[in-house]
């Protein structure tokens, strides 16, 4: 198979723009390209068209992408699976590899990425081929001895030298008769010291070994004397632990096993992007707390004022009580000064909350979310700052808007981060408008943050959802807080664009589902 017309490939996503480009873009290289808006429909698809690479979006309504790498690897384990993200949902990523997805690109997908990630799912799919066939050759040849074993593989020397995994073959009693190139790389020794001079055994880790073995001989990966996608660890030359997924299988002549092959897939780099999810994490705090202290001086000064008030109340009604007995004249004074009390408390409490529910560090709680109170408790916290920046707050909010599912806090986090953006874009003050509608078409629900500033450089308007992109002076940004908003909302099932004319502003909007809704 060597033209790209030989290729058929099945996309798999929800969002009809995104399927419509890379369709375009995947016709353009020369594939032949199949969509599905769903999951099921994208199963049933692969059914009838048996493609060799299949390109899936992770979050979709009904069944998800890793539901739909699950069942297409149950049917058809050959087939090479390559799954979209997120920006913040390497968890997930890390799950489609250990469920052998191919690779995992993520959103905004960029043509050097996808082709990338197609020319390895190529390569893989074309190595297993050619290997499971000749593993049906030999066994079909029964090889009697590992001379014959020896010779028969010579013959597929550079398909087993090319081969992305590790490779190591074993003759009646372990000796080590196979052994290729990424082998080499991934322990370290040559092959001039491992062929006929070392045993399986001297590669596993030695508390490793015992269930090594256990797990072949059983029936519970993949079944008798064959293991399917089992972990454990290598030992490399220098003596590190190295993380692999093994496939293996024991052969046999003449009804009798006389060997065994293994196929190491390392895991170093998914142990890698596993350290990275809770680095991920770590950040989504650090940008939620980097907003905290910019929001800490403006809420002591909003709630110092209700306190001012409180205090003086207090002392007021604490100088009438000392007169002497409460006339009815000095009782509707009191009965009035304990309501302004009450209301300057409260006003203060609701501060607090807000900030307290804001700086929470949590894991994600997805439930229904009132928009209304989304927008009003991070208008709380940040009225005080724009009033601070010379800035106007104008909002246009439908009352009673549909609830959302999600995670109050990520959310808030979201339109918290786009307020500060709008801040940094008026220095010498300006207008902020809020506004959010429900629109019964799409059923979704709009937030668009404006603001009256500079606007954003067309050359800059691409890249602002990138890591790191910031246009802000060194100090006032590291570029976090546009991805970390793509994120979380690309998370909620929604989308967040932006549009900005230069003199004229910027706006940002997130739309997000309702739920629901008929």
């Amino acid at each position: 198979m060597t033209g790209l017309a030989d290729w058929k490939i099945v996309l798999i996503d929800d969002e009809e723009d995104i399927r419509d480009v890379l369709t375009m873009a995947l016709e353009d290289a020369g594939y032949e390209v199949h969509s599905a808006p769903d999951g099921q429909t994208g199963i049933r698809l692969c059914q009838t068209l048996s493609p060799q690479i299949v390109i899936t979006d992770i979050r979709m309504p009904g069944i998800d992408g890793l539901q739909v790498l699950e069942t297409l690897k149950q049917t058809d384990s050959d087939v090479e699976v390559i799954v979209v993200t997120a920006f913040g949902e390497m968890n997930l990523a890390i799950r489609a590899l250990q469920l052998d997805a191919s690779d995992f690109i993520t959103k905004p997908i960029s043509d050097e990425a996808l082709h990338l990630a197609l020319q390895r799912a190529r390569q893989r799919y074309t190595s297993k081929k050619q290997l499971k066939d000749y593993t049906d050759l030999l066994e079909k040849e029964k090889a009697a001895t590992s001379q014959q074993l020896l010779k028969s593989i010579g013959f597929q020397r550079n398909l087993i030298e090319n081969s992305m995994d590790g490779i190591l073959g074993c003759a009646e009693g372990d000796a080590v008769v196979i052994y290729n190139h990424s082998m080499e790389q991934l322990v370290g020794y040559s092959k001039a010291e491992v062929i006929h001079r070392m045993t399986l055994e001297q590669f596993i880790a030695p508390d490793e070994a015992a269930r090594l073995k256990e797990a072949l001989v059983s029936d519970r990966y993949g079944g008798k004397n064959r293991l399917f996608l089992f972990e454990t660890y290598l030992q490399d030359k220098s003596g590190r632990k190295v993380p692999v997924q093994v496939s293996a299988a024991v052969l046999f002549a003449n009804g009798q096993p006389s060997g065994r092959v293994c196929f190491f897939r390392d895991l170093r780099e998914i142990r890698k992007l596993e350290r990275e999810v809770a680095d991920q994490a770590r950040i989504l705090h650090q940008d939620k707390m980097m907003s905290l202290g910019r929001l800490a001086a403006s809420v002591v000064h909003e709630i110092n004022n209700p306190l001012s008030g409180i205090l003086n109340y207090l002392r007021l009604m604490i100088r009438i009580v000392n007169r002497g007995p409460l006339g009815e004249k000095h009782r509707a004074k009191f009965k009035k000064y304990l309501e302004l009390v009450e209301n300057e408390t409260h006003r203060c409490s609701r501060i607090i909350s807000s900030l307290l529910t804001f700086s929470r560090m949590s894991p994600p709680e997805f439930g229904p979310v009132q928009i209304n109170e989304l927008i009003d408790r991070c208008i709380i916290l940040s009225r005080h700052k724009l009033e601070l920046s010379s800035i106007e707050l104008v909002t246009f909010i439908e009352t009673d808007l549909p609830t959302v599912m999600g995670d109050f806090n990520q959310l808030q986090q979201c339109v918290i981060n786009l307020i500060f953006n709008a801040v940094d874009a008026m220095p010498d003050g300006g207008t902020l408008t809020i506004d959010s509608h429900y629109h019964p078409d799409t059923k979704k629900v709009s937030i668009a943050v404006k603001d009256s500033g500079l606007g954003i450089a067309p050359d800059d308007l691409a890249h602002v959802f990138e890591p790191f992109f910031t246009t802000k002076k060194e100090g006032f940004g590291v570029g976090l807080g546009l991805p970390t908003v793509y994120g979380i909302v690309e998370h909620h099932n929604g989308v967040v664009d932006v549009s900005s004319r230069q003199g004229e502003g910027t706006v940002f909007t997130i739309q997000l589902p309702v739920t629901n809704v008929c």
